[in-house]
């Protein structure tokens, strides 16, 4: 048998080698891998959980993504409260709670305004043909919700105290049951609920948010989060808009996922998408200025326990 003789260097290089791989090994296990945990409600953001693109965005940093799914904002936010998600999305008011109550909120990124998506719905024959008619009525809303600013301002552009306002408190299932039955006058809500009583009870539109407020959805982290995972949020926040872009050139496609998502008829997504603004973008200060409006304005009607500061909330590096 021949022997190859090895160089005795070669040898050595080689045996060291061999024996620093377990500690690389090691260094490799040891190494925190990033999460990005996502609540979500039936909406669009599970458009963009079914289509994976995130995913695919976030596999090369060596992110994994979770998705939770959620009944409403306000519970997502509670879960960023306590540590459970790192994202997620709302309307316009729960952030100004959460931020109120002390929770590490981070605005993230908004839709466009989409005013029409929510307005005063009463009876096909009410008698009621005006906002200044809704005066001392019965009105329906959920307290501290995006339509509870919505008829605030409304009053305030018909020249309307909040005093005039006879607010009963309702979520939308009990509102509705309500508006049916004919125990309140009106009911103000938002889409899809909106489209719903206008295709089933033939309610009618007295005034929408057009002219009077923004209503956008809003997306939030944690601040600490943001601190360290700035590039995660941007990647989500690009493929957000990249479903609303799809959405905006193919509502009727949209309306059927959206059908089947939220269990109604295709008749009511319709109605709601014709009517909903796409584009989502980054945060910006000119549209933290519009949460402090709000905020201002829920702290002057004693809804929160103290004035706070809406750019707390922002995050480093808003534009």
């Amino acid at each position: 048998m021949t022997r190859i003789a090895i160089p005795r260097r070669r040898l050595l290089q080689g045996a060291a080698a061999a024996l620093a791989l377990p500690s690389s090994f090691a260094a490799l296990a040891q190494a925190p891998a990033r999460q990005f945990r996502i609540g979500h409600q039936k909406g669009y953001l599970s458009l963009l959980k079914g289509r994976g693109t995130l995913e695919k965005r976030l596999a090369p940093l060596g992110v994994t993504v979770k998705w939770t799914e959620f009944t409403a904002g306000p519970v997502q936010l509670e879960a960023l409260n306590v540590g459970s998600i790192d994202f997620g999305d709302v309307g316009e008011a729960p952030p100004i709670f959460a931020q109120a109550a002390g929770a590490p909120l981070a605005y993230v990124g908004a839709t466009v305004p989409r005013p029409k998506t929510e307005a005063v719905l009463v009876p096909k024959g009410s008698a009621i043909q005006t906002v200044a008619d809704l005066k001392g009525k019965k009105i329906a809303l959920n307290k501290g919700s995006n339509v509870h600013y919505f008829i605030v301002k409304l009053f305030e552009k018909h020249g309307l105290a909040y005093s005039d306002l006879n607010l009963v408190y309702l979520p939308p299932a009990d509102a509705r049951a309500a508006f049916e039955k004919g125990s309140v006058d009106a009911w103000v809500i938002w889409d899809p609920f909106l489209a719903a009583a206008q295709q089933s009870l033939d309610a009618r539109i007295l005034a929408d948010a057009v002219g009077v407020v923004g209503n956008r959805a809003y997306y939030f982290s944690s601040l600490d989060y943001v601190a360290k995972n700035a590039d995660v949020l941007a990647i989500a926040i690009e493929e957000i808009n990249k479903v609303d872009q799809w959405g905006s050139a193919h509502r009727n496609e949209l309306a059927a996922e959206l059908s089947a998502l939220w269990g109604l008829p295709k008749a009511v997504a319709d109605l709601s998408q014709s009517r909903t603004a796409y584009g989502t973008a980054p945060i910006t200060k000119a549209i933290l200025a519009e949460q402090q409006q709000i905020a201002d304005t829920f702290f002057s009607l004693k809804l929160i326990p103290r004035k706070i500061n809406v750019l707390e909330a922002a995050g480093a590096g808003i534009a």
